[in-house]
């Protein structure tokens, strides 16, 4: 059984959501960012980079970052079909959950959460707040054009890309309530709907 050491609303909501999804067998351990958990000796023991997610596999080696271990888990669940099954199709996954990842959640919402990593002055937070919203607004433009009208980013299966827009449509949408384009939006509650979302959302007290 694999572990996932998650954070409530945080970015591991997205690997919680596929690995519920997938329908393996899993144990959830809450690590509270908030209260500063991540930097446990504990905590610190299964991850010096002090972040989650983390996920502990059966032999009790860990995974760290979000794509690693959304790759990991897709090639070795291929019966699960999280990747294409062409390189076209791979390619066009892998490059939808770095831009959620790499764009989306690291040079913007990252500005909008915490604006004091990118400047020390307090009056000049909202500004990096702004650029932040702007960043995240002009990547779901680019998403909207990209997901098409079946229930997932790419058709009628899961893939791996789902796991991380899920993730950053989570924070658009229910925590920064931000606008965003309307497929998105219909996206985002299609994922929002399905019981393991509403699995996931309960478990980490966020329903």
């Amino acid at each position: 059984m694999y572990t996932l050491y998650y954070s409530p609303a945080a970015c591991s909501v997205g690997i919680h959501f596929l690995l519920q999804e997938m329908g393996v067998p899993y144990r959830a351990s809450r690590v509270s960012i908030k209260d500063g958990e991540q930097l446990s000796p504990a905590f610190v023991s299964k991850n010096p980079k002090a972040k989650v997610p983390v996920l502990e596999r059966e032999d009790g080696t860990v995974i760290t970052e979000f794509p690693a271990i959304a790759y990991w888990l897709s090639r070795t669940h291929p019966d699960h079909h999280l990747l294409p099954e062409t390189i076209k199709g791979q390619t066009r996954v892998i490059e939808m959950l770095e831009f959620s990842v790499s764009t989306i959640h690291m040079q913007g919402f990252s500005r909008i959460f915490r604006p004091a990593k990118f400047t020390p002055r307090e009056e000049d937070h909202p500004v990096v707040q702004q650029t932040g919203r702007d960043i995240v607004q002009k990547g779901f433009e680019r998403i909207s054009a990209s997901i098409g009208e079946g229930p997932f980013a790419y058709g009628d299966r899961l893939t791996i890309a789902d796991a991380a827009l899920f993730f950053v449509l989570f924070w658009a949408c229910e925590r920064v309530k931000l606008e965003v384009p309307q497929n998105c939006a219909d996206y985002f509650a299609r994922l929002r709907a399905l019981p393991s979302t509403q699995h996931v959302l309960q478990v980490e007290g966020l329903a």
